[in-house]
């Protein structure tokens, strides 16, 4: 995977189908996801980079869509699974890199029309 340098982002994607509340958390609970499932990423990020990417997609089948396509690209990801809700993937965070930059171009930001 490529090395990470001051600027990339560590993409973070939320569905708009939850409360905005609910967005922010399940957010930061797929952040500490990722920094469990690969700490050696994370340590690297937080140390050259620390941006974030705070992005949307509409449901969580369109989660579960951007999830498979970054495991397609060999990107290292992690999905907050929400016990209060049945399990459902509410959150994923994608590991900074070129792809993943050009998976998400394309993202809405999270929350932008709730303020």
């Amino acid at each position: 995977m490529a090395t990470i340098k001051m600027g990339d982002k560590l993409f973070l994607v939320t569905r708009r189908d939850i409360p905005p509340g609910y967005q922010a958390v399940q957010s930061c609970h797929a952040m500490r996801q990722f920094t469990a499932d690969h700490p050696d990423v994370d340590t690297e990020w937080f140390t050259k980079s620390n941006y974030l990417a705070l992005l949307s997609v509409e449901d969580e089948t369109e989660l579960m869509r951007l999830l498979v396509a970054a495991a397609d690209l060999g990107l290292r990801w992690s999905a907050f699974h929400e016990p209060d809700v049945g399990g459902a993937i509410t959150a994923i965070a994608i590991e900074p890199h070129p792809k993943a930059s050009e998976l998400c171009k394309k993202l809405p930001l999270a929350l932008r029309d709730k303020v």
